[in-house]
């Protein structure tokens, strides 16, 4: 049992070390905080409760869902924080892909636009750049450099960008050439993003004008005339 419980523990942390790199290691987010907040979460959400309700059977039901939801509440904000920085991610990879291009057209090498990317950018994408350029400093491979980054972030573009230039590097493929076309294809796919966003707008606004416009709309124009008829029938 022992050996389940560390097996376990051990998952856990993995688990979470890979969250918290798919959220870029925020400051409020560590590991020991994490870990403590969900053991002290439930205690304090079950105590409170506890306190508020009656000791009934419904009260031990709402005491023991209190307690689950506050021990996956720092998991839940953490995925949370991750998935919005994998969309920040694919948000600015087209531009610097853009911008590595350029620097290539211009007569630099993959690395050297590489490493100018992760010079002059701003952001997430940037900031994950810079530490793939530590790490191949500090003598890791670069092709282990690079797939640490994709499996760091957890970018279903980048993935699919580190993807084709180690593929690229492996077949002796010229990178400018694979850079051109991933730099064409991100284009397109922030088009087609930013059209089908541009489609959800008429479904999303649907309900709030149904909700808030719509009746305020029928008292003005159905209301004079109701009055009406209410005053004609005496």
């Amino acid at each position: 049992m022992l050996c389940s419980a560390r097996v376990t523990a051990e998952s856990s942390a993995r688990r979470i070390r890979r969250m918290l790199d798919t959220a870029g290691r925020p400051a409020g987010f560590t590991m020991t905080r994490l870990l403590w907040a969900k053991l002290w979460l439930p205690v304090l959400a079950a105590g409170a409760l506890w306190l508020v309700e009656t000791p009934s059977p419904a009260g031990v039901v709402a005491v023991l869902a209190a307690v689950v939801l506050a021990h996956h509440l720092p998991e839940a904000a953490l995925l949370g924080r991750g998935q919005e920085r994998q969309e920040q991610i694919g948000r600015e990879l087209p531009d610097v892909l853009d911008q590595m291009m350029i620097a290539v057209e211009a007569g630099l090498g993959f690395d050297a636009a590489f490493a100018r990317a992760a010079a002059t950018g701003r952001g997430a994408l940037t900031d994950e750049l810079v530490r793939t350029q530590y790490d191949i400093a500090a003598g890791r491979p670069r092709r282990a450099a690079y797939e640490a980054l994709a499996t760091r972030t957890q970018a279903a573009d980048l993935r699919r960008f580190v993807g084709a230039v180690n593929k690229a590097e492996a077949y002796g493929i010229p990178l400018a050439d694979v850079l051109w076309v991933q730099a064409d294809e991100m284009r397109v796919k922030r088009r087609q993003r930013a059209e089908e966003q541009a489609m959800k707008v008429p479904v999303e606004v649907t309900f709030p004008l149904m909700v808030c416009i719509l009746p305020a709309l029928l008292i003005i124009v159905v209301g004079p005339a109701a009055m009406g008829v209410l005053e004609s029938l005496g």
